[in-house]
């Protein structure tokens, strides 16, 4: 079964979307090392080699229809981080604006009949709600604990639990 073309092209967005988000992750896992956060850097170490795992994911899925996919080069990182609050509010809008786009894709191979991406795509759509609820709780840590040094601190502590999981 082939796909339309305007499905293809969306899929390849979402590829290197995928691409860009696990360097972005990457570039943020460097800023917090560098910046003492031992387990902020090992939390988005993490979600970096998810979000490569989530590419893959999709050329998989277009090589077993037997096309050729479209390996996109990555974007350099824009962001100054200044803090770890801003880290992960950052994070979380870049998590929505994946949703946005998985839910975009959904909708075309919805209204083209192609049910078989749309049954792929579920996956990620259970992954992108998991995702976003993580971000939004890390982020009422800081509401909660605080955004002084100590807290900070017990943050990153729980992000490295996180992690180890």
């Amino acid at each position: 079964m082939k796909i339309s073309k305007k499905i293809l092209n969306l899929l390849h967005d979402q590829i290197a979307m995928e691409a860009n988000a696990s360097n972005y992750y990457l570039y943020i896992s460097s800023w917090c090392k560098v910046n003492g956060y031992d387990g902020a850097s090992s939390f988005f170490q993490h979600h970096s080699t998810e979000e490569r795992d989530h590419m893959l994911k999709i050329i998989e899925y277009l090589n077993d229809l037997k096309i050729h996919t479209v390996i996109p080069s990555i974007e350099k990182p824009k962001q100054n981080m200044k803090s770890l609050e801003q880290v992960f509010k950052t994070s979380l809008a870049n998590e929505q604006k994946v949703t946005k786009s998985i839910d975009k894709i959904i909708d075309t191979a919805q209204n083209e009949n192609d049910h078989r991406t749309s049954i792929f795509l579920e996956w990620f759509v259970h992954e992108q709600i998991e995702e976003e609820d993580l971000f939004e709780s890390i982020l009422q840590k800081f509401d909660v604990i605080g955004r002084d040094k100590l807290a900070l601190h017990e943050i990153d502590k729980l992000l490295q639990k996180l992690t180890e999981k």
